[in-house]
């Protein structure tokens, strides 16, 4: 099997604020074929900044029932070193996700450039910050 590109995605939620947001929208990523969920683990910090991984076979009740679905294939790509360390950015009294997934989309891509014989010179992320300052710059 041919694997796309894959990405590593830390988000943060301060204060442990969750909108019920993230769940749907990545079911629907997941869903529609445009990206697979690799690995999928949970951090939390305490007011003193401590750190706990959580994974997602520790969630409960509904939380469980959101995510479990989207992670058909646990590959233990991420480790709870891995989540700590990425957790560290989070501050006191967050929490965060750290998710591995497969860019499906871009599979087919990947696969005709390789065999036209090209190569990938940048293949670079531009935050929504940039872009919102170089649209207000125009």
């Amino acid at each position: 099997m041919s694997i796309g590109p894959v990405e590593l995605l830390v988000v943060k939620f301060p204060g442990n604020q969750f909108t019920g947001e993230l769940g749907p929208a990545l079911k629907e990523l997941v869903d529609s074929g445009m990206i697979r969920v690799i690995d999928l683990l949970f951090a939390i910090t305490d007011p003193q900044g401590n750190i706990s991984v959580v994974e997602l076979s520790d969630l409960e009740g509904a939380a469980y029932g959101e995510f479990d679905p989207l992670v058909t294939d646990q590959t233990g790509l991420l480790s709870h070193d891995d989540a700590r360390s990425l957790a560290a950015q989070l501050g006191p009294d967050s929490s965060g996700a750290v998710l591995l997934f497969e860019n499906v989309w871009a599979t087919r891509f990947r696969d005709a450039l390789l065999g036209a014989g090209g190569e990938v010179l940048l293949n670079q992320r531009i935050p929504k910050s940039v872009i919102d300052e170089l649209e207000a710059a125009v």
